[in-house]
């Protein structure tokens, strides 16, 4: 089976963004790094489908969301590695082909 380039671009996007605000304490900076990916995953789901597209945009936004709370009960690094994991499954299951 085949999967979206997109799958890692979200992965990378998620934890690259959190990363890069962390570890330069610039934390525009990393909205950058997640504002990019999710820019470039936007567009090739839109490739796909419109519908497709606005799911997974608002997956990605909601898990980027979600860590935030997320981190105050089980840790910002534990948070940011939880919703990549389903966001970026939520990717390969909805851009997967046979």
């Amino acid at each position: 089976m085949a999967f979206s380039p997109t799958v890692p671009v979200v992965a990378a996007g998620l934890i690259g963004g959190y990363a890069t605000a962390r570890f330069s304490g610039n934390r525009p900076l990393g909205g950058v790094v997640l504002g990019a990916a999710g820019a470039y995953a936007t567009r090739e789901w839109a490739r796909q489908s419109p519908a497709v597209a606005a799911g997974l945009l608002g997956t990605y936004l909601g898990a980027f969301g979600a860590s935030h709370p997320l981190a105050k009960k089980i840790g910002a690094w534990p948070a940011v590695f939880a919703v990549t994991a389903v966001s970026a499954g939520a990717t390969y299951a909805a851009t997967s082909r046979a």
